[in-house]
């Protein structure tokens, strides 16, 4: 029927605009940035595929689970009410939540990119409002919960897509940095494939007062990636 297939199409365009969203190809820069995870490497922190495992798992279950992703499905329910003042306040506490000056520089870059890069497609909201939907120098999180939104994405979909692209980030600094062959990397992937989704399950279910990322080793290898003298990845 007409109606079904309208139905598919709007499905499978927003499965489209997912991938496009989280594809490395993406050209906001992501792959430039490491998270501390060079200097973990130069640390000895992290040296081979099992220690990478539990580092990547460690941040997904200390950091994206208690932060970026449960403020993806928190942005959604603004933009689905408009509500600009939510959306601004939630900004700002991710903002907070940046620990070094490296963190909150990739985040600030990247959501700039972002919104070059959705304004050329003409993605972001007509009008100024009052006070306007998205913040003016809106961080990476909150225009890629904008960017899913206005393609279509479920709010569920929406988190693996993310986590699922920190995670090929993650890796393909691995691979640069570490003597570590792509065929261990896709290892990686397959042990934690399944803690994402169990990631995704509980930041879903996260109350407010529950948020917060406990990072302290990330924070402190991003900290000194600042001043490590030979660098792949910026700061």
């Amino acid at each position: 029927m007409p109606t079904e297939r309208v139905a598919l199409d709007s499905h499978d365009l927003a499965l489209l605009g997912l991938m496009q969203l989280v594809s490395p190809a993406l050209p906001i820069g992501a792959f430039a940035f490491s998270q501390g995870l060079e200097s973990a490497f130069e640390l000895g922190w992290v040296s081979d595929e099992q220690s990478l495992s539990e580092w990547l798992s460690g941040v997904l279950e200390d950091g994206l689970t208690r932060c970026e992703l449960p403020l993806i499905a928190r942005f959604y329910t603004a933009f689905e009410q408009q509500d600009s003042n939510a959306i601004a306040q939630w900004d700002e506490w991710l903002a907070s939540t940046r620990e070094t000056a490296e963190l909150a520089a990739e985040d600030s870059r990247l959501g700039a990119s972002l919104k070059r890069l959705l304004g050329s497609l003409e993605l972001l909201p007509k009008g100024a409002g009052n006070p306007p939907l998205l913040p003016s120098q809106a961080g990476y999180v909150t225009l890629f919960s904008y960017a899913a939104y206005r393609r279509g994405v479920p709010p569920r979909q929406a988190l693996l897509g993310f986590g699922w692209a920190w995670l090929e980030n993650q890796l393909a600094v691995a691979c640069k940095a570490l003597p570590l062959g792509h065929t261990a990397a896709q290892r990686v992937i397959e042990q934690l494939r399944g803690e994402l989704v169990a990631a995704v399950d509980q930041a879903l279910l996260l109350e407010d007062d529950a948020l917060g990322p406990i990072l302290p080793g990330v924070a402190l290898a991003s900290a000194l990636h600042e001043t490590q003298y030979s660098r792949l990845f910026r700061s």
